[in-house]
């Protein structure tokens, strides 16, 4: 990964020529296949979607970048590829530095433990040592805001719950590249308003910021770039506002 030359800001996260395809099956059982051979259909029983095609972006040390678009455009594709959830079918994805963030609601826990060994689990996953969860439990646990909770099983816990002991491990993480996909949506208000400022606090001291959500007026209060994508390409990419307007144009 090489330095972008803009302003002497390094390139963190690489896309190249990425794509991505899923399987479409148009059959859930197999009594629906056999009706469907019956009556003389022809072609697969199932077909690729091409999720990503020729997807090429850079994102540099310190940007705020929102991937935008109507569902199924691929932002929240490229950004499961970004953390490393998944894998491109094509193309390749460097990514430069610790990354961690909220991709899905409780990604990464075991329903069957406590919340306090999920502390533990997560924050190994996002790639904390033991020793670096230690130091931070306590603030771990006071921002989460679930109190003697963190020592019953996350089966009991509502969504709520699950989101804010996420994000309270995700953002202690330290991240250099922090992710989030559309996980404000779910919670309270004041939390939504707790995350939002954490997330400009790590901002403020010159972390990467990848977000997909479709509040554009949230969007372009904290981000400075936008990439609008459609039908896995991508279609715009340049201030965050430009970006919002361009969306909302298209889509009239």
């Amino acid at each position: 990964m090489t330095d972008s030359g803009v302003g002497g800001r390094e390139v963190v996260v690489e896309v190249v020529g990425v794509g991505k395809d899923f399987v479409l099956r148009h059959t859930r059982s197999l009594k629906e296949a056999l009706v469907w051979l019956v009556k003389g259909r022809r072609g697969d029983l199932s077909a690729k979607f091409k999720a990503l095609d020729d997807v090429n972006l850079e994102i540099r040390n310190g940007e705020t970048v929102a991937l935008m678009g109507l569902n199924g455009s691929g932002k929240s594709t490229t950004l499961k590829l970004i953390s490393g959830v998944m894998r491109p079918d094509r193309g390749t994805v460097r990514v430069r530095g610790r990354v961690a963030g909220l991709i899905e609601v409780g990604a990464g826990f075991h329903v069957d433990l406590p919340g306090r060994d999920n502390v533990y689990l997560n924050g190994a996953i996002l790639g904390m040592t033991q020793e670096e969860i230690d130091a931070k439990f306590d603030d771990i646990l006071a921002f989460s805001e679930i109190g003697d909770f963190i020592d019953s099983e996350v089966k009991f816990y509502s969504s709520g719950m699950y989101l804010r002991l996420a994000f309270a491990v995700a953002v202690h993480t330290d991240p250099d590249v922090f992710l989030v996909d559309e996980i404000l949506a779910v919670g309270d208000e004041p939390f939504q308003r707790k995350c939002i400022a954490r997330i400009q606090e790590l901002v403020a001291r010159g972390k990467t910021l990848v977000v997909v959500s479709h509040d554009l007026d949230l969007v372009q209060d904290i981000c400075e770039r936008g990439i609008v994508m459609e039908k896995g390409r991508v279609v715009f990419d340049g201030p965050c506002r430009d970006a919002v307007t361009f969306l909302r144009d298209r889509n009239r």
